[in-house]
């Protein structure tokens, strides 16, 4: 009986013993940050909105301490920014302007650091959502939502004087319509009178 000599078998060994190993394991690959979905029933019809933790988390976490807590039920839209009504403004926009129900103004979170649209790639565009603010970084529970693309209110924009734009975090997706005619609503310059209702505010499952 003839022997195979010992290289020869340590290499059958060893292409054995590969045969039997487990496949080496694929890296995970991280699950993206969904998008976050919440509807407005409001006095003139339903907002639904889309927002986007991904590139705008700490806005978007913010807003929806908010709508989870139930601020917003209750709350209003307040504003309407209209080409006619803005004399002393060189730059024109056109947004609306929301809030949570004035009776829980006095729990309102911190403010939150401005997420800059030069940073999240977040540009003011018809039915943008993003937050109202005076200086950086004083964004609290505020926020409105664009008529037309809005580039002035991007970073590097001349609305507003110290050229940091303001913090997108999301957009419309249903309900522009409804938006327009808060816009249309009555208003005393800028203030609708009478404010239009949030009659609630939640996440869509």
């Amino acid at each position: 009986m003839k022997l195979f000599p010992s290289a020869c078998l340590a290499v059958l060994l060893t292409l054995a013993s590969a045969s039997f190993a487990a496949p080496p394991k694929k890296a995970a690959k991280p699950e993206p940050a969904k998008m976050v979905r919440v509807v407005f029933q409001t006095e003139k019809g339903v907002i639904e909105l889309e927002l986007d933790e991904a590139r705008a988390p700490q806005t978007v976490r913010n807003f929806l301490v908010y709508v989870d807590g139930g601020f917003f039920d209750g709350g209003v839209f307040h504003r309407t920014v209209k080409p006619d009504n803005q004399p002393n403004n060189n730059v024109k926009i056109e947004v609306i302007q929301g809030g949570i129900n004035p009776a829980r103004e006095s729990e309102q979170r911190p403010p939150i650091p401005l997420e800059r649209t030069n940073v999240t790639g977040l540009e003011h565009k018809d039915g943008t959502l993003s937050m109202a603010r005076d200086t950086p970084d004083t964004a609290v529970s505020d926020f409105f939502i664009c008529i037309g693309d809005q580039p002035e209110l991007d970073f590097g924009g001349k609305r507003n004087p110290d050229g940091q734009g303001f913090g997108a975090f999301g957009r419309v997706v249903k309900g522009m319509d409804v938006v327009r005619a808060i816009q249309k609503a009555p208003a005393e310059g800028q203030k609708l009178t009478p404010p239009v209702k949030i009659q609630r505010a939640m996440r869509k499952p």
